[in-house]
């Protein structure tokens, strides 16, 4: 029986927004998102690639057309369960024949996203995860994924444009330099300052150093950031006092900018490398900085911590 786990909305973000070649939503194994609310609000507006879960004679039925078995992430909300634990469900019925001096009768109950998720632990290897908040809250924070479509082709899930990821909820975005050019991004997320660490220019902030840090490197193991990442940790943190939200970025999000943001993430929480990069990696699943640039990370976590922490000859890194 595989295990029942809330999914916290910028895991959600995440996982909607993951990359190999292409968007990773196009893979069919990849996520079953699926919403278990009434149908008139599903057909309203639902998160993007998600699936109605309907009822047969009040009963949940398992969606056909998804191995549950293969799904690595499967994914249940409703409109806004915020725990696993049993809630208070109040009942309806008969409202009209009670008397005023009689109290409402309850009962305890999950709510409907967990009491679907528990049914599907028993079909799936994978985790099943409740969405903490429901749609309520997801849509809240990212209203650029609702929407009343149902069907997806998969050649519209190939051209599916990802976001950059979330590395601080609502504070610190990990990207490439498409979307750090891209408008509809800029105003999605809020983007008011940049730390541009590739040799390309984006028409953004040119010009304003308040908002701009532009590290100029090239994509090579030979090139050096160490130099920088003391420089990339004063705006940053600047930036986050005045609760402006970042976006770091270089040509492909892979490398470069992952090393910034793990350098940041050391100084700014006082961690390891270690730590820092498994947060970064659970966020962006495709990063990995230059092995040039993982040696100048250990310098960096000696400059902190007076010493070597973490052993960067492990595959990981």
């Amino acid at each position: 029986m595989a295990d029942l786990l809330l999914c916290e909305p910028t895991e959600l973000y995440n996982i909607l927004n993951q990359v190999s070649k292409l968007s990773r939503l196009a893979e069919p194994n990849y996520l079953c998102l699926l919403d278990v609310r009434p149908k008139r609000l599903y057909d309203e507006s639902h998160v993007i690639t998600a699936m109605r879960v309907k009822k047969k004679d009040d009963q949940y039925l398992i969606p056909e057309s998804v191995d549950l078995e293969c799904v690595r992430y499967c994914i249940v909300y409703d409109s806004n369960t915020s725990s696993l634990e049993l809630g208070i469900r109040r009942h309806e019925d008969n409202e009209e024949e009670k008397s005023d001096d009689e109290e409402e009768e309850t009962e305890l109950l999950p709510g409907p996203a967990v009491e679907f998720a528990q049914i599907l632990i028993h079909f799936t290897r994978q985790p099943v995860y409740v969405l903490k908040g429901g749609y309520e809250c997801f849509s809240g924070l990212y209203h650029f994924f609702r929407t009343q479509k149902i069907i997806w082709m998969p050649q519209e899930l190939d051209a599916f444009q990802p976001y950059p990821i979330e590395i601080v909820p609502g504070k610190i975005f990990l990207g490439k330099l498409s979307q750090a050019c891209n408008a509809r991004i800029h105003k999605d997320l809020k983007i008011k300052a940049h730390v541009n660490v590739s040799m390309e220019s984006t028409p953004y902030f040119v010009g304003d150093e308040n908002k701009l840090l532009h590290i100029k490197i090239e994509d090579s193991s030979g090139s050096s950031l160490f130099s920088s990442f003391r420089h990339i940790c004063h705006f940053m943190e600047i930036h986050l006092r005045l609760q402006s939200v970042i976006l770091v970025f270089s040509t492909r999000g892979i490398s470069r900018s992952s090393a910034a943001v793990v350098a940041f993430l050391m100084h700014y929480n006082e961690e390891t490398l270690k730590r820092s990069w498994a947060h970064v990696k659970k966020c962006k699943n495709n990063m990995r900085p230059n092995r040039g640039l993982v040696a100048q990370l250990l310098e960096w976590e000696k400059v902190i911590h007076g010493e070597y922490i973490t052993d960067i000859s492990n595959p990981i890194y």
